[in-house]
């Protein structure tokens, strides 16, 4: 098919073809159909795009707020006009269901619509006369040139986690997507190049692990957004910091739900179902571990596995598919063995969605939602991330022990509890060792205009994504003290 090409980099407000000799395939993880070629650009080209932001940033520094949000006004309504069009595009690349992929649209333009806030956002205070006749103020500044480092599972959202905010402050900015999935982000920049962004505000590389390695070690570059794995988040963190950069580095998960007797078990499943399943189980915030607390086993168990063997899976372009394939052929491996490594641990398999046929698409990626019983918080499955449509249960008679096991885990990412309870769900959100806590929600995403928090080894770095985060995380401080003595104004 190779609909696409070889896809291009924006560098200096122009379409650039890389000099890279080693490109890779774009594919299409429910056909296994090629649909582009990206290429893995040099430090060269990462050199060229970094040069062209800090040269760009002399002026749009200057611009006052208000007229740099006008961009973003501009880019809210073009992402309106084409929203189905970068929806169908997520699910051709990334593999998940339409409906999803238009929520993942849909988080993204709250984002830009949150960052056209920054005029009141991004304000300062003062105050006068800290000292006889002297005035104190702090005021915020951009950080200069920034860069988003994206993953594979949400490649129109995540770039705008950061990049509305660091436009918005004032700061230029270069933008790495995922190599697996680098379509999205070469049409978000084609509406881009529409809205008229002086050239070299916004900068689009296309590589994989050396062109990341040129973008932490460029020193024009000054602030690194990243989301991925932990072992990578905790390598970009690192490699960034040590190059005197700042960095918010979102790591990895496991997510636990913790289910109460009294909760309303039919809501219940379905959401946890969401959660395990949605986007075939590759979000940073998908339920990978369910607790039931006492009573709640016996009808939990049968319900959820019940939702998964019913859960149609499928093509994400058909409106009837509820979950999609998983990103590669590789990440399908990778799952089924991890499958059967919990079997060897001593975990019942309740639904096994290993060797997955689905008719019409025999070569695509796919693993069907997959229930494992008896999970040991010892077991290796029990603290690895997943990644995929696989749900552990594990079983505890009461709430302080469901409580003990989040806060055992390695990640702090987000833990959910359902139940009736306004008691426990004060106890749990009050002691969970998490950055994102949900009560009778399966997917505790922040919206736009809150943090996007992480604890633990989920989290590299101080400031998270998105709001005042991120206002925080794309401006520095300058506290100026100041002191106009009466006698020099008798000068004029």
């Amino acid at each position: 098919m190779d609909k696409y090409g070889q896809l291009l980099n924006y560098i200096d407000g122009a379409w650039q073809s890389s000099n890279a000799s080693d490109l890779l395939q774009v594919i299409n993880p429910a056909t296994a159909e090629v649909l582009g070629r990206v290429p893995l650009s040099s430090a060269a080209q990462v050199d060229q795009a970094a040069q062209a932001a800090a040269a760009a940033f002399v002026h749009w520094r200057r611009t006052p707020a208000g007229e740099r949000v006008q961009y973003l006004f501009k880019l809210k309504n073009i992402l309106e006009e084409n929203f189905q069009d970068l929806a169908r595009l997520i699910t051709l690349e990334c593999g998940k269901t339409l409906d999803e992929s238009r929520g993942e649209i849909r988080r993204a333009i709250e984002n830009v619509e949150v960052a056209c806030g920054i005029p009141a956002l991004a304000q300062g205070y003062n105050s006068e006369d800290i000292a006889p006749g002297i005035d104190e103020t702090m005021i915020r500044q951009p950080v200069g040139v920034a860069a988003c480092i994206a993953p594979f599972n949400f490649p129109g959202m995540i770039p705008f986690w950061f990049m509305p905010y660091a436009l918005a402050c004032g700061n230029t900015y270069l933008v790495k997507p995922s190599e697996k999935t680098p379509l999205t982000m070469q049409q978000v920049f084609r509406l881009l190049d529409q809205i008229g962004l002086p050239k070299g505000v916004v900068n689009l590389v296309n590589g994989a692990k050396d062109t990341v390695d040129a973008i932490l070690d460029h020193p024009q570059i000054r602030a690194i957004s990243f989301v991925g794995s932990t072992p990578v988040a905790r390598y970009v963190y690192s490699r960034a910091t040590a190059n005197g950069k700042r960095a918010q580095c979102q790591g990895g998960a496991k997510n636990p739900i913790i289910v109460l007797p009294d909760a309303e078990m039919e809501m219940t499943t379905r959401i946890t179902a969401d959660s395990a399943f949605g986007c075939a189980g590759q979000r940073c915030l998908a339920a990978s571990l369910a607790i039931t607390v006492a009573q709640a086993r016996e009808p939990f168990t049968e319900a959820i596995s019940e939702a998964a063997v019913n859960r149609v899976v499928g093509n994400g372009l058909d409106e009837r598919a509820q979950m999609g394939p998983v990103i590669t052929r590789e990440s399908k491996r990778r799952i089924e063995s991890l499958i059967g490594l919990g079997i060897e641990e001593g975990a019942e398999v309740l639904v096994d969605g290993r060797d997955a046929r689905i008719p019409g698409y025999e070569d695509g990626h796919f693993v069907r939602p997959t229930i494992l019983r008896g999970l040991s918080p010892q077991n290796h499955l029990a603290q690895t991330e997943i990644f995929g449509p696989v749900l552990g249960l594990m079983h505890v008679e009461s709430l302080d022990q469901a409580i003990a096991l989040v806060n055992t885990g390695r990640y702090g990412n987000m833990a959910c509890l359902f139940t009736a309870s306004g008691a426990a769900a004060r106890k749990f959100r009050y002691e969970a060792e998490v950055g994102n806590v949900g009560i009778n929600v399966g997917i505790a995403a922040p919206m736009a205009f809150f943090p996007f928090s992480g604890w633990k080894e989920s989290f590299f770095g101080d400031l998270h994504g998105q709001g005042m985060d991120a206002v925080e995380f794309f401006t520095q401080k300058k506290v100026v003290v100041e002191r106009w003595p009466k006698e020099w104004s008798r000068r004029f």
